[in-house]
């Protein structure tokens, strides 16, 4: 959905707070959790939607929704064709949010309802996105607490972006934050940074964690490597969406230094001066290093022609949002 269908949250009639809960083969957890919600929503400000997500459960997760719902419960249930990962199924619950300020959680029951009310008094202190901080979790600590630990560090000193907690998914959002998210791959637990790099004010209060009563975790110690891979396509958007130039100009002096030494050892044929008993490096002065320097030359030409190629098509995306802002009249 893009930006310009998305529901209008200042249209008369729109709810003031939507929830947004991604559900995953979570049959034992749904029940209690609108029990707590349910408890929790006479507490907000105006009214409130409560849209919960089954992203593709295989279990009974859908069957027990659509009961809620047909028992009574004030609930949307958006039903993905397949499990598509928790950042694909919060970016499809966002999309039809159409709250002034909108709150997501886990469906686990490890975050707590309870502590919603505390974001929205931080986001009326004057914060766009507000972050929860489990700061006494209860988690095994070397398989989930220790690589969550490293990856915040890391995501914080990348980013500049230095909060304690980027995967806790209890977070909550002034619309417009909302608006200018475009999540995918693995991205939801970069909110704060995407948000912060749009200009959003950001802050962490401490909540709730409780022990997983039902089920497995999704997650294991291989999303530490994915955050690591995931960090090289954060730092591009968040330090240059604005100049792709510079991004592909940093990568090619690697390979641009190389090609230069290569190239002078070369010229001055080197390896002539290195004798190792009685090997001779002669041939390797004559073919190796001549094709070495080569490929390390192509290869600085090839990022620099792509960061021209991203130069340009940013000037043309530019050009043409110019040129629809101007028909539309803004």
């Amino acid at each position: 959905m893009s930006l310009a269908d998305r529901p209008d949250p200042g249209r008369e009639g729109a709810p003031n707070v939507s929830i947004v809960v991604p559900l995953y083969n979570e049959q034992d957890s749904v029940g209690p959790l609108w029990t707590a919600l349910a408890a929790v929503l006479p507490r907000l400000p105006g009214p409130t939607e409560v849209i919960l997500v089954d992203d593709g459960s295989t279990d009974a997760t859908g069957a027990i929704l659509k009961r809620l719902r047909a028992e009574g419960a004030p609930i949307r249930i958006l039903k993905l064709k397949r499990n598509f990962g928790q950042t694909p199924a919060l970016a499809a619950g966002l999309d039809r949010a159409r709250g002034r300020i909108v709150v997501t959680l886990d469906g686990d029951l490890q975050n707590d309802p309870a502590d919603i009310p505390r974001l929205l008094a931080e986001i009326d202190r004057g914060y766009d996105l507000v972050c929860g901080w489990r700061r006494d979790r209860h988690d095994p600590f070397l398989t989930r607490v220790l690589p969550s630990r490293i990856a915040n560090w890391l995501i914080g000193r990348i980013t500049g972006v230095r909060i304690h907690d980027y995967g806790c998914t209890l977070k909550a959002f002034r619309s417009e934050v909302v608006r200018h998210l475009n999540l995918y791959a693995d991205q939801h637990r970069f909110i704060p940074a995407i948000a912060a790099g749009h200009g959003a004010r950001v802050s962490e209060i401490p909540v709730r964690h409780h022990p997983r009563r039902f089920g497995a975790s999704k997650y294991g110690i291989g999303r530490t490597l994915r955050v690591l891979f995931d960090l090289v396509t954060l730092r591009m958007c968040t330090r240059f969406a604005a100049r792709p130039g510079h991004w592909f100009g940093v990568m090619s002096l690697p390979f641009l230094g190389l090609g230069v030494l290569t190239a002078l050892a070369t010229a001055v044929n080197a390896t002539k001066l290195i004798r190792l008993g009685d090997l001779d490096f002669e041939y390797a002065a004559q073919t190796v290093l001549p094709s070495t320097s080569f490929l390390l030359f192509y290869l600085a030409f090839h990022l620099i022609s792509l960061g021209f190629l991203s130069e340009l098509f940013l000037k043309v995306s530019d050009h043409k949002m110019t040129e629809i802002l101007d028909v539309a009249g803004v």
